[in-house]
């Protein structure tokens, strides 16, 4: 597949560049916490409020220049079990596979790699036993023997990237 051809530039407005940077630093824990948002970003020159707050996020999801927007749990701390896997994929089978990986609920996420495990996705459940449960029924849909790389130690990475 090529890249250029999937890969589209979009220009920001003023608002969504100072909201996505504000964001990646984490949401108010609040009633209303758009509104918090708003006066802050106010109180950086911006003029707006919560309802456009709203709106604008709503517009950077469906343009999929987010791509997600919500809470990242940590699926240990709650009981349940995650783990990063891969396949590699026949490049005529790519999306035939992507298709059958992603139809499992417990798939968070899933993306292409340029290296012979070529597919990465996270499964997160309930418990580590479902974990190896999913695991074997993705080799038995795709045919595909899976590479289970589970997390042997917890680092945390700020990652901050301005826009």
């Amino acid at each position: 597949m090529d890249k250029a051809a999937t890969t589209q530039v979009s220009e920001l407005l003023a608002l969504d560049k100072a909201l996505i940077n504000l964001l990646q630093k984490g949401l108010p824990v609040c009633e209303r916490p758009f509104a918090e948002i708003a006066q802050t970003l106010n109180a950086e020159g911006m003029n707006t409020n919560e309802q456009e707050i709203i709106s604008h996020l709503q517009d950077l999801r469906e343009s999929k220049i987010l791509t997600r927007f919500g809470p990242m749990f940590d699926a240990a701390c709650l009981g349940g079990a995650f783990t990063l896997a891969a396949l590699a994929v026949p490049e005529e089978d790519f999306e035939q596979v992507t298709a059958q990986v992603n139809s499992f609920e417990q798939i968070a996420h899933n993306y292409r790699r340029d290296h012979h495990f070529n597919m990465w996705f996270v499964i997160g459940t309930e418990s580590q036993a479902e974990i190896e449960q999913v695991i074997s029924a993705i080799e038995e849909k795709t045919q595909l023997p899976v590479l289970n790389t589970p997390k042997l130690e917890e680092f945390y990475v700020g990652l901050y990237l301005p826009v």
